[in-house]
């Protein structure tokens, strides 16, 4: 193996361990917001109720 042949091979890895783990983030992200679900609506029963003034 040459110099070259090293080098080429220490810079591919060195692509690959930077963006593989990016690359895997970005994949589970999306994938775990599929499956989440939406927050329930709470809506408030009285709502003629009044407001006191400290006044």
């Amino acid at each position: 193996m040459s110099l070259i042949d090293g080098l080429l091979l220490t810079l591919l890895n060195t692509v690959a361990c930077l963006a593989l783990p990016k690359l895997l983030s970005v994949i589970l992200s999306a994938k775990n917001q599929k499956t989440t679900l939406s927050p329930v609506t709470v809506n408030s029963q009285d709502s003629n109720s009044e407001i006191p003034s400290y006044s």
